[in-house]
């Protein structure tokens, strides 16, 4: 598939100013392309009329917001170092340092999360410093570090953020409680405040009229509760049917959650400034697209109703939501043994215990690769299985030509690296 297809495909849209096919030496696309149109607005009219759109029978392809990302993730820096210090740090190894975004712990405000982002003049210095510090035998302060791409922000329509009416606080203390929350943001306006959620170090506080939201983070945006000096911002609500995100040499896609409150690892989310560069398309089911979502919700069993025994594999994919089922159901499609998981353990700095599986099929063992070993590590034994089969499985789609995975590939959003909401379960 090329160009001569995609593009009288895309400029249903609008005019397109740039398409950008990847491609492989061998002269085949590498499943995924770049769409730059003269209007952001074409743009955003081809994700909605192009997603999931059936580019040959049976393939579907993805189309999500492509973003420049200038910004990295640096992990295992010691949690007694300044932002200053990380900055001057950082300016020293690397070139274009813009800025550098710390957050305090959780439980000491005078230490930092043991990760900070640095934010590049461009893609490029971002991408040039990444190049550089990615081997992981460069250290800072006789620490090894960790360095990857830091997830943008997910951008939000203007006329979205206008109806929001739901405030994310950061930087709160772990024993601040959700009453005095409340209190503290309805000081100014009595009655205002409908609920509060806190987890861990944040809390989104909810109103019952956007403009007492508003107001309250203008009054509250940097004030002190129970000592720690909060950061306040407008949450910002996301497509539930943006369910896919891929990364791809920096340029990220959409992810999907409820509400976003963006600022940092721990909290579930990263902030990282990104502006729109183009759009993002997967093809031929090797970046595959996102799989229409499966319907995970329960029914009521009444007395008398009649079942039917039948096998896992008598199902269709789309039945599965976890890469060990998919991986389970791959191998029996093509007459393969069950994957065998073999389970291996190291310590890490801070002393946690990580897993990591490693992966054999028997039936294709004594070919290029004997073996599938994620470079990821986790701290539970049920991701660390569902790490290792998604790795296997995206291998196995690129090497062996295996029945169809476009309706696997899914993100597996509980361990990705980059996904925030597991930063304490995975590691490189």
């Amino acid at each position: 598939m090329y160009e001569d297809e995609l593009v009288p495909v895309f400029e249903r849209a609008g005019k397109i100013y740039e398409f950008r096919l990847m491609m492989e030496f061998s002269g085949e696309n590498r499943g995924y392309a770049f769409v730059m149109y003269t209007t952001k607005e074409e743009a955003q009219l081809a994700i909605r009329i192009l997603n999931n759109y059936e580019i040959r029978p049976g393939k579907f392809i993805g189309v999500c917001v492509s973003l420049d990302n200038c910004r990295l993730f640096i992990g295992a820096i010691p949690k007694e170092k300044k932002k200053e210090e990380i900055l001057d740090e950082m300016k020293k190894v690397t070139e274009g340092v813009v800025d550098v975004i710390v957050y305090p712990n959780a439980t000491d405000k005078t230490k930092n999360r043991g990760f900070a982002f640095v934010e590049y003049e461009s893609h490029r210095a971002a991408a040039m410093a990444r190049r550089r510090l990615i081997p992981g035998t460069f250290q800072l302060w006789g620490h090894t570090i960790q360095v990857d791409w830091a997830d943008p922000e997910k951008e939000v329509d203007e006329e979205t953020m206008q109806r929001v009416k739901v405030l994310y606080v950061r930087n709160l203390m772990i024993s601040t409680t959700e009453d005095a929350i409340k209190a503290e943001f309805s000081k100014f306006k009595p009655g205002v405040v409908e609920r509060v959620k806190k987890l861990r170090d944040y809390a989104f506080v909810h109103f019952f009229n956007r403009e007492d939201a508003v107001a309250a983070m203008s009054v509250m945006n940097g004030k002190c509760i129970d000592g720690a000096s909060i950061e306040v911002t407008l949450a910002k609500p996301v497509n539930k049917e943006s369910t896919w995100r891929q990364h791809l040499n920096g340029q990220i896609s959409p992810s999907s959650e409820n509400l976003l409150g963006f600022p940092n690892k721990e909290d579930g989310h990263q902030k990282s400034l990104g502006k729109t560069a183009s759009l993002s398309v997967r093809l031929n089911g090797q970046h595959s697209p996102n799989p229409p979502e499966i319907e995970r919700c329960t029914y009521p069993f009444f007395p008398g109703t009649k079942l039917t025994p039948i096998s896992m594999y008598s199902l269709k994919s789309s039945h599965f939501s976890s890469a060990v089922m998919h991986l389970d159901y791959y191998c029996n499609k093509n007459n393969w043994a069950p994957p065998e998981y073999y389970l291996y353990s190291t310590t890490s700095q801070d002393g946690k215990i990580l897993l990591v599986y490693k992966i054999v099929i028997p039936s294709i063992a004594n070919g290029s690769q004997s073996y599938f070993m994620p470079d990821k590590l986790c701290t539970t034994l049920e991701d660390a299985k569902e790490l290792a089969a998604q790795f296997t499985l995206l291998h196995l789609d690129r090497k062996h030509k295996i029945v169809s995975l476009s309706l696997y590939r899914r993100t597996w959003r509980r361990t990705g690296k980059k996904d925030l909401t597991a930063l304490d379960r995975v590691y490189p």
